[in-house]
Protein backbone atom coordinates (compact mmCIF):
# COMPACT_ATOMS: atom_id res chain seq x y z
CA UNK A 1 0.00 0.00 0.00
CA UNK A 2 1.23 3.43 -0.83
CA UNK A 3 1.39 6.12 1.82
CA UNK A 4 0.90 9.83 1.07
CA UNK A 5 3.20 12.03 3.12
CA UNK A 6 2.09 15.29 4.64
CA UNK A 7 4.26 17.13 2.16
CA UNK A 8 2.16 15.69 -0.70
CA UNK A 9 4.77 13.24 -1.92
CA UNK A 10 4.07 9.53 -2.38
CA UNK A 11 6.18 7.16 -0.33
CA UNK A 12 7.09 3.97 -2.26
CA UNK A 13 8.39 1.04 -0.27
CA UNK A 14 12.04 0.20 -0.89
CA UNK A 15 11.20 -3.37 -1.87
CA UNK A 16 9.18 -2.26 -4.89
CA UNK A 17 11.88 0.12 -6.02
CA UNK A 18 14.55 -2.57 -5.78
CA UNK A 19 12.45 -5.10 -7.71
CA UNK A 20 11.81 -2.68 -10.51
CA UNK A 21 15.48 -1.85 -10.88
CA UNK A 22 16.45 -5.56 -11.04
CA UNK A 23 13.90 -6.26 -13.83
CA UNK A 24 15.23 -3.33 -15.83
CA UNK A 25 18.81 -4.51 -15.55
CA UNK A 26 17.88 -8.09 -16.71
CA UNK A 27 15.97 -6.79 -19.71
CA UNK A 28 18.92 -4.59 -20.72
CA UNK A 29 21.34 -7.55 -20.57
CA UNK A 30 19.04 -9.80 -22.59
CA UNK A 31 18.72 -7.19 -25.30
CA UNK A 32 22.52 -6.82 -25.47
CA UNK A 33 23.06 -10.58 -25.93
CA UNK A 34 20.50 -10.79 -28.72
CA UNK A 35 22.17 -7.84 -30.41
CA UNK A 36 25.74 -9.30 -30.19
CA UNK A 37 24.59 -12.80 -31.27
CA UNK A 38 25.51 -14.54 -28.06
CA UNK A 39 21.89 -15.81 -27.86
CA UNK A 40 20.69 -17.03 -31.27
CA UNK A 41 17.13 -18.38 -31.80
CA UNK A 42 16.92 -21.86 -33.40
CA UNK A 43 16.70 -22.14 -37.20
CA UNK A 44 13.33 -23.13 -38.74
CA UNK A 45 12.85 -26.83 -39.61
CA UNK A 46 11.38 -27.93 -42.99
CA UNK A 47 8.32 -30.17 -43.19
CA UNK A 48 10.37 -33.00 -44.77
CA UNK A 49 12.61 -33.21 -41.73
CA UNK A 50 9.69 -33.83 -39.37
CA UNK A 51 9.08 -37.41 -38.23
CA UNK A 52 5.63 -38.64 -37.31
CA UNK A 53 4.98 -39.06 -33.65
CA UNK A 54 4.39 -42.57 -32.35
CA UNK A 55 0.76 -42.89 -31.15
CA UNK A 56 -0.20 -45.37 -28.45
CA UNK A 57 -1.79 -48.58 -29.79
CA UNK A 58 -5.60 -48.50 -30.15
CA UNK A 59 -7.42 -50.95 -27.93
CA UNK A 60 -11.20 -51.21 -28.57
CA UNK A 61 -13.45 -51.17 -25.56
CA UNK A 62 -14.33 -54.65 -24.37
CA UNK A 63 -17.85 -55.78 -25.30
CA UNK A 64 -20.35 -56.04 -22.50
CA UNK A 65 -23.40 -58.30 -22.39
CA UNK A 66 -26.59 -56.28 -22.79
CA UNK A 67 -30.08 -56.50 -24.28
CA UNK A 68 -30.41 -54.28 -27.31
CA UNK A 69 -33.68 -52.47 -27.90
CA UNK A 70 -34.61 -51.22 -31.34
CA UNK A 71 -35.94 -47.69 -31.43
CA UNK A 72 -39.52 -47.50 -32.66
CA UNK A 73 -40.50 -43.90 -33.23
CA UNK A 74 -44.05 -44.82 -34.28
CA UNK A 75 -45.31 -47.17 -31.62
CA UNK A 76 -48.84 -48.52 -31.87
CA UNK A 77 -49.24 -48.81 -28.10
CA UNK A 78 -50.87 -45.92 -26.25
CA UNK A 79 -48.91 -44.08 -23.62
CA UNK A 80 -51.69 -44.55 -21.09
CA UNK A 81 -53.68 -47.71 -20.35
CA UNK A 82 -57.24 -47.90 -21.67
CA UNK A 83 -59.98 -47.21 -19.14
CA UNK A 84 -63.08 -47.08 -21.35
CA UNK A 85 -65.29 -49.99 -22.44
CA UNK A 86 -65.00 -50.73 -26.16
CA UNK A 87 -67.63 -52.18 -28.50
CA UNK A 88 -66.74 -55.05 -30.80
CA UNK A 89 -68.88 -56.63 -33.53
CA UNK A 90 -68.56 -60.41 -33.72
CA UNK A 91 -67.18 -61.70 -37.01
CA UNK A 92 -67.61 -65.07 -38.65
CA UNK A 93 -65.13 -67.52 -37.14
CA UNK A 94 -64.87 -65.65 -33.82
CA UNK A 95 -64.96 -67.36 -30.45
CA UNK A 96 -65.07 -66.06 -26.89
CA UNK A 97 -61.62 -67.54 -26.35
CA UNK A 98 -60.18 -65.89 -29.48
CA UNK A 99 -61.75 -62.48 -28.81
CA UNK A 100 -60.41 -62.50 -25.26
CA UNK A 101 -56.91 -63.34 -26.50
CA UNK A 102 -56.97 -60.51 -29.07
CA UNK A 103 -57.79 -57.95 -26.38
CA UNK A 104 -55.46 -59.38 -23.72
CA UNK A 105 -58.29 -60.57 -21.46
CA UNK A 106 -59.38 -63.82 -19.87
CA UNK A 107 -62.38 -65.41 -21.64
CA UNK A 108 -64.42 -65.13 -18.45
CA UNK A 109 -64.23 -61.34 -18.74
CA UNK A 110 -65.95 -61.48 -22.13
CA UNK A 111 -68.88 -63.36 -20.60
CA UNK A 112 -68.91 -61.21 -17.45
CA UNK A 113 -69.00 -58.07 -19.57
CA UNK A 114 -71.91 -59.27 -21.72
CA UNK A 115 -74.36 -61.13 -19.52
CA UNK A 116 -77.40 -59.49 -21.18
CA UNK A 117 -76.42 -60.83 -24.62
CA UNK A 118 -74.52 -64.06 -23.89
CA UNK A 119 -76.14 -65.20 -20.62
CA UNK A 120 -72.83 -66.85 -19.64
CA UNK A 121 -73.10 -69.14 -22.67
CA UNK A 122 -70.14 -68.89 -25.13
CA UNK A 123 -72.23 -70.75 -27.71
CA UNK A 124 -74.57 -67.74 -27.89
CA UNK A 125 -71.93 -65.92 -29.93
CA UNK A 126 -73.28 -64.94 -33.36
CA UNK A 127 -71.83 -62.88 -36.25
CA UNK A 128 -73.04 -59.29 -36.06
CA UNK A 129 -73.52 -59.37 -32.28
CA UNK A 130 -72.06 -56.32 -30.50
CA UNK A 131 -70.00 -57.07 -27.40
CA UNK A 132 -68.61 -54.97 -24.57
CA UNK A 133 -64.83 -55.29 -24.26
CA UNK A 134 -63.63 -54.41 -20.77
CA UNK A 135 -60.33 -52.52 -20.35
CA UNK A 136 -59.16 -55.01 -17.72
CA UNK A 137 -60.23 -58.41 -16.46
CA UNK A 138 -63.30 -58.08 -14.31
CA UNK A 139 -67.06 -57.62 -14.39
CA UNK A 140 -69.37 -55.02 -15.95
CA UNK A 141 -72.15 -54.15 -13.51
CA UNK A 142 -75.20 -51.89 -13.72
CA UNK A 143 -75.98 -50.17 -10.41
CA UNK A 144 -79.32 -51.11 -8.91
CA UNK A 145 -81.56 -49.35 -6.43
CA UNK A 146 -80.52 -50.23 -2.89
CA UNK A 147 -76.96 -51.15 -3.84
CA UNK A 148 -74.00 -50.09 -1.72
CA UNK A 149 -70.31 -50.14 -2.48
CA UNK A 150 -69.70 -52.71 0.23
CA UNK A 151 -72.42 -55.08 -0.98
CA UNK A 152 -71.47 -54.86 -4.65
CA UNK A 153 -67.77 -55.24 -3.89
CA UNK A 154 -68.44 -58.26 -1.69
CA UNK A 155 -70.57 -59.95 -4.36
CA UNK A 156 -67.68 -59.70 -6.84
CA UNK A 157 -64.96 -60.44 -4.25
CA UNK A 158 -63.08 -57.14 -4.50
CA UNK A 159 -62.24 -54.24 -2.20
CA UNK A 160 -64.67 -51.28 -2.53
CA UNK A 161 -61.72 -48.99 -3.27
CA UNK A 162 -61.08 -50.94 -6.49
CA UNK A 163 -64.43 -49.73 -7.81
CA UNK A 164 -64.04 -46.15 -6.59
CA UNK A 165 -60.44 -45.74 -7.76
CA UNK A 166 -60.98 -47.03 -11.30
CA UNK A 167 -60.66 -43.84 -13.46
CA UNK A 168 -63.27 -44.91 -15.99
CA UNK A 169 -65.98 -45.06 -13.32
CA UNK A 170 -65.58 -41.32 -12.53
CA UNK A 171 -66.61 -41.74 -8.89
CA UNK A 172 -65.89 -38.97 -6.38
CA UNK A 173 -63.51 -40.59 -3.86
CA UNK A 174 -64.58 -38.18 -1.10
CA UNK A 175 -68.35 -38.54 -1.55
CA UNK A 176 -68.87 -41.68 -3.66
CA UNK A 177 -72.49 -41.37 -4.76
CA UNK A 178 -73.61 -43.69 -7.59
CA UNK A 179 -76.94 -43.29 -9.33
CA UNK A 180 -79.22 -46.15 -10.29
CA UNK A 181 -78.58 -47.40 -13.84
CA UNK A 182 -74.92 -46.33 -13.99
CA UNK A 183 -72.72 -49.02 -15.56
CA UNK A 184 -69.44 -49.62 -13.75
CA UNK A 185 -66.29 -51.64 -14.35
CA UNK A 186 -65.38 -53.83 -11.39
CA UNK A 187 -61.64 -54.46 -11.90
CA UNK A 188 -60.63 -57.96 -10.83
CA UNK A 189 -64.25 -58.89 -10.10
CA UNK A 190 -65.48 -62.43 -10.56
CA UNK A 191 -68.63 -64.46 -10.01
CA UNK A 192 -70.06 -67.91 -10.58
CA UNK A 193 -71.12 -68.91 -14.08
CA UNK A 194 -74.61 -69.88 -15.05
CA UNK A 195 -73.90 -73.06 -16.98
CA UNK A 196 -76.02 -73.95 -20.02
CA UNK A 197 -75.50 -77.67 -20.56
CA UNK A 198 -77.26 -80.73 -21.82
CA UNK A 199 -77.33 -83.05 -18.80
CA UNK A 200 -75.71 -86.46 -18.63
CA UNK A 201 -77.81 -88.94 -20.60
CA UNK A 202 -77.21 -92.58 -19.81
CA UNK A 203 -78.30 -95.51 -22.00
CA UNK A 204 -80.57 -96.80 -19.25
CA UNK A 205 -82.32 -93.43 -18.93
CA UNK A 206 -82.14 -91.96 -22.43
CA UNK A 207 -85.62 -90.48 -22.17
CA UNK A 208 -84.38 -87.49 -20.16
CA UNK A 209 -82.93 -86.05 -23.37
CA UNK A 210 -86.38 -85.61 -24.91
CA UNK A 211 -86.80 -82.39 -22.92
CA UNK A 212 -83.89 -80.72 -24.77
CA UNK A 213 -84.98 -81.02 -28.38
CA UNK A 214 -86.35 -83.20 -31.13
CA UNK A 215 -83.19 -85.32 -31.12
CA UNK A 216 -84.00 -86.70 -27.69
CA UNK A 217 -84.28 -90.46 -27.46
CA UNK A 218 -86.89 -92.53 -25.66
CA UNK A 219 -86.58 -96.07 -24.38
CA UNK A 220 -84.17 -98.17 -22.43
CA UNK A 221 -80.97 -98.86 -24.33
CA UNK A 222 -79.36 -101.16 -21.80
CA UNK A 223 -76.72 -103.31 -23.44
CA UNK A 224 -75.00 -102.54 -26.70
CA UNK A 225 -71.41 -101.59 -27.51
CA UNK A 226 -69.02 -100.63 -24.72
CA UNK A 227 -66.04 -98.35 -25.14
CA UNK A 228 -62.43 -99.23 -24.51
CA UNK A 229 -61.68 -96.03 -22.56
CA UNK A 230 -58.98 -95.14 -25.11
CA UNK A 231 -60.25 -92.25 -27.25
CA UNK A 232 -59.31 -91.11 -30.77
CA UNK A 233 -59.74 -87.73 -32.41
CA UNK A 234 -63.30 -87.45 -33.80
CA UNK A 235 -62.18 -85.44 -36.87
CA UNK A 236 -59.33 -85.47 -39.36
CA UNK A 237 -58.02 -82.21 -37.90
CA UNK A 238 -56.23 -82.27 -34.55
CA UNK A 239 -56.28 -78.56 -33.75
CA UNK A 240 -58.77 -75.97 -32.54
CA UNK A 241 -60.64 -73.29 -34.44
CA UNK A 242 -62.50 -71.68 -31.55
CA UNK A 243 -62.85 -72.06 -27.82
CA UNK A 244 -60.50 -74.17 -25.79
CA UNK A 245 -61.52 -75.88 -22.55
CA UNK A 246 -62.00 -73.42 -19.68
CA UNK A 247 -64.42 -72.77 -16.84
CA UNK A 248 -67.03 -71.13 -19.11
CA UNK A 249 -66.68 -73.66 -21.94
CA UNK A 250 -66.43 -77.28 -20.84
CA UNK A 251 -65.46 -78.54 -24.29
CA UNK A 252 -63.03 -77.91 -27.13
CA UNK A 253 -63.96 -76.57 -30.57
CA UNK A 254 -62.09 -78.68 -33.13
CA UNK A 255 -61.44 -77.26 -36.60
CA UNK A 256 -63.62 -78.98 -39.21
CA UNK A 257 -64.79 -77.55 -42.51
CA UNK A 258 -68.44 -77.55 -43.55
CA UNK A 259 -69.51 -81.10 -44.38
CA UNK A 260 -66.34 -82.80 -43.09
CA UNK A 261 -66.81 -86.29 -41.67
CA UNK A 262 -67.08 -86.74 -37.92
CA UNK A 263 -66.81 -90.08 -36.16
CA UNK A 264 -67.19 -91.66 -32.73
CA UNK A 265 -64.21 -91.11 -30.46
CA UNK A 266 -64.89 -94.48 -28.83
CA UNK A 267 -67.45 -97.29 -29.09
CA UNK A 268 -70.85 -96.94 -27.41
CA UNK A 269 -74.59 -96.43 -27.80
CA UNK A 270 -76.28 -93.33 -29.23
CA UNK A 271 -78.47 -91.69 -26.57
CA UNK A 272 -79.19 -88.41 -28.41
CA UNK A 273 -79.28 -87.76 -32.16
CA UNK A 274 -80.69 -84.67 -33.84
CA UNK A 275 -81.66 -81.11 -33.08
CA UNK A 276 -80.94 -79.77 -29.61
CA UNK A 277 -81.73 -76.54 -27.83
CA UNK A 278 -79.21 -74.54 -25.81
CA UNK A 279 -77.18 -73.54 -28.86
CA UNK A 280 -75.79 -77.00 -29.73
CA UNK A 281 -77.71 -77.31 -33.02
CA UNK A 282 -77.61 -80.84 -34.47
CA UNK A 283 -76.00 -82.99 -31.80
CA UNK A 284 -75.03 -86.57 -31.06
CA UNK A 285 -74.33 -87.95 -27.59
CA UNK A 286 -72.83 -91.39 -27.08
CA UNK A 287 -72.86 -93.34 -23.82
CA UNK A 288 -69.77 -95.55 -23.80
CA UNK A 289 -71.04 -97.87 -21.07
CA UNK A 290 -67.95 -97.43 -18.87
CA UNK A 291 -68.76 -94.14 -17.14
CA UNK A 292 -67.83 -91.99 -20.14
CA UNK A 293 -70.10 -90.00 -22.47
CA UNK A 294 -69.05 -87.87 -25.44
CA UNK A 295 -71.02 -85.08 -27.10
CA UNK A 296 -70.67 -83.77 -30.67
CA UNK A 297 -72.34 -80.41 -31.45
CA UNK A 298 -73.10 -77.96 -34.32
CA UNK A 299 -73.26 -80.76 -36.91
CA UNK A 300 -74.77 -80.03 -40.33
CA UNK A 301 -76.39 -83.46 -40.32
CA UNK A 302 -76.35 -86.66 -38.25
CA UNK A 303 -76.15 -90.17 -39.70
CA UNK A 304 -76.93 -92.31 -36.64
CA UNK A 305 -80.13 -93.14 -34.75
CA UNK A 306 -81.15 -93.41 -31.12
CA UNK A 307 -80.14 -96.68 -29.51
CA UNK A 308 -77.68 -97.58 -32.28
CA UNK A 309 -74.44 -99.32 -31.25
CA UNK A 310 -71.46 -97.46 -32.70
CA UNK A 311 -67.89 -98.65 -33.15
CA UNK A 312 -64.88 -96.44 -32.53
CA UNK A 313 -64.13 -94.43 -35.67
CA UNK A 314 -67.58 -95.00 -37.20
CA UNK A 315 -69.08 -91.95 -38.96
CA UNK A 316 -71.82 -90.27 -36.94
CA UNK A 317 -72.44 -87.13 -39.04
CA UNK A 318 -71.01 -84.11 -40.81
CA UNK A 319 -69.44 -80.93 -39.54
CA UNK A 320 -71.44 -77.73 -39.65
CA UNK A 321 -72.38 -74.52 -37.93
CA UNK A 322 -75.91 -75.19 -36.68
CA UNK A 323 -77.19 -73.71 -33.46
CA UNK A 324 -75.27 -70.82 -31.95
CA UNK A 325 -72.04 -70.89 -33.91
CA UNK A 326 -69.87 -68.42 -35.81
CA UNK A 327 -68.42 -70.98 -38.22
CA UNK A 328 -68.15 -74.68 -38.99
CA UNK A 329 -66.39 -76.69 -36.27
CA UNK A 330 -66.97 -79.58 -33.89
CA UNK A 331 -67.97 -78.82 -30.32
CA UNK A 332 -66.58 -81.86 -28.49
CA UNK A 333 -67.28 -82.73 -24.85
CA UNK A 334 -66.03 -85.62 -22.72
CA UNK A 335 -67.90 -86.48 -19.52
CA UNK A 336 -66.92 -88.99 -16.89
CA UNK A 337 -69.13 -90.33 -14.08
CA UNK A 338 -71.39 -87.29 -14.18
CA UNK A 339 -68.66 -84.65 -14.44
CA UNK A 340 -66.77 -82.89 -17.21
CA UNK A 341 -63.13 -83.56 -18.02
CA UNK A 342 -60.80 -81.74 -20.34
CA UNK A 343 -60.74 -83.62 -23.68
CA UNK A 344 -57.03 -82.92 -23.95
CA UNK A 345 -56.53 -85.38 -21.07
CA UNK A 346 -57.90 -88.33 -23.07
CA UNK A 347 -57.11 -87.51 -26.70
CA UNK A 348 -53.87 -88.97 -28.07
Amino acid sequence: MFRILRSGRIWIPAVLVAGGLAAAVWATGLNARLTTGSLVPPAPVSATELTPADLPPFEPQAKTSAIARRVDAKTEHPLRPRVEVLRYTVQRGDSVFGIAKNFGLEPESILWGNYDTLNDDPDMLQPGLDLNILPVDGVLYQWQEGDSLDSVAASFEVDPREIVDWPGNAIDPVEPEIKEGVVLVVPGGKREFRQWLVPIISRGNAGVGAAFGSGGCTGDFTGGAVGSGAFIWPTANHFLSGNDFWSGHLAIDIAAGEGALEWASDSGVVVYSGWSGGGYGNMVMIDHGNGYQTLYGHMSAVTVQCGQSIGQGQTIGYSGSTGNSTGAHLHFEVRSNGGFINPWFVLP
